[in-house]
């Protein structure tokens, strides 16, 4: 059954399995409101309540954020059997070196592999309202 995490005080697990090497999925929504889901690598910053995810300029995901011009909600998933956490919120574009930067260092811990060259990366930044999830919340 799924819970609310508190995200002023999440659990460790909760905390922990955020930091697991797991796919993902981020869902955006298409201009007649219908999900486009797709598979990514996700990191969390539950200090900032920050999700990021890097992709390329030209992707879906990329357009449908841009689209939406600042009021993208999106939510990222990931699911390891029977645990499984969501995190949702409003999404913005960032494509400044620093900002894609930070975003690759980020996916290297979690991944443990450099993400390969991209001149067209950008990152999608996920300013985190609501986090759900099942199996992630005892310490």
């Amino acid at each position: 059954m799924a819970k609310r995490i508190d995200l002023d005080d999440p659990a460790q697990a909760f905390l922990d399995f955020w930091r697991e090497r797991h796919l993902c999925t981020l869902t955006t929504l298409r201009a007649d409101g219908t999900p486009h889901v797709v598979p990514v690598g996700v990191t969390y910053d539950a200090e900032h309540r920050v999700a990021r995810v890097i992709t390329g300029r030209g992707t879906r995901k990329a357009a449908h954020v841009l689209a939406a011009a600042g009021t993208a909600r999106v939510a990222v998933c990931q699911v390891d059997g029977r645990r499984w956490a969501t995190l949702e919120g409003t999404a913005t574009v960032r494509a400044d070196r620093e900002s894609v930067a930070d975003a690759e260092r980020r996916y290297a811990e979690r991944y443990t592999r450099t993400p390969r060259p991209n001149p067209e990366r950008i990152v999608i930044e996920i300013a985190v309202t609501r986090a759900t999830g099942n199996g992630v919340f005892d310490d």
